[in-house]
């Protein structure tokens, strides 16, 4: 599928994205060990923005957030005005893979409910753009719950075997080159459904 194709179906889901309030807890989930005072933060594939802001808690210099949906993209950055009055966020519509952002430029790469549509060959621009030492957070579907359907399943990505335990998600970055690799199952109650994501941290070596 390509690039106009994917970004006309996330276009069609941005505007009631908001009302799942799974990726803002998922978002918070990511955020919440990293260190503070990063440098350049990047969100990959950020939706409407719900880890871009969530990074702001961390006192960032800048968060480059980047989505291939224009109407995803136009959600996250309306909400700029109160939840980000200072401006530190940049938005910009495009593939989030590659990375508009000069290899070893950035502290802190995040990834929030979109790796299961970026596949495998994200890690590598991961360990790019990410200085030595730099964090990467992210969320990945377990295998054992996920189940595309409709046209979203036409582009989940066959480079990526997904995770049905901790492990085989933490293995997931430490495959791929990062060190220091950890991940935790995170589960959320929405009202009649449990939905559950591995959250996971790792390191650029």
């Amino acid at each position: 599928m390509d690039h106009e194709s994917r970004a006309a179906l996330f276009d069609g889901t941005a505007e009631h994205y908001d009302e799942d309030t799974f990726h803002a807890q998922v978002a918070d989930a990511l955020v919440a060990p990293l260190p503070p005072e990063p440098g350049l933060v990047l969100d990959v594939a950020t939706g409407t923005g719900f880890a871009a802001y969530a990074a702001l808690r961390l006192k960032p210099e800048r968060v480059l957030a980047v989505d291939l949906s224009p109407a995803m993209v136009a959600k996250a950055s309306a909400k700029a005005a109160s939840l980000d009055p200072s401006g530190l966020i940049t938005w910009q519509v495009g593939p989030a893979v590659p990375m508009p952002s000069p290899d070893g430029s950035a502290d802190v790469v995040l990834c929030a409910s979109s790796l299961h549509f970026l596949g495998a060959v994200a890690f590598a621009d991961w360990l790019r753009v990410l200085r030595p030492g730099g964090q990467l957070a992210f969320s990945i579907v377990s295998g054992a719950r996920f189940r595309p359907s409709g046209a979203f399943a036409e582009f989940v990505p066959r480079d990526i075997t997904f995770p049905t335990d901790d492990a085989e998600a933490a293995a997931l970055a430490s495959s791929a080159g990062f060190v220091d690799a950890s991940a935790r199952t995170f589960t959320a109650e929405r009202g009649d459904r449990v939905s559950s994501v591995f959250v996971v941290h790792a390191t650029a070596p």
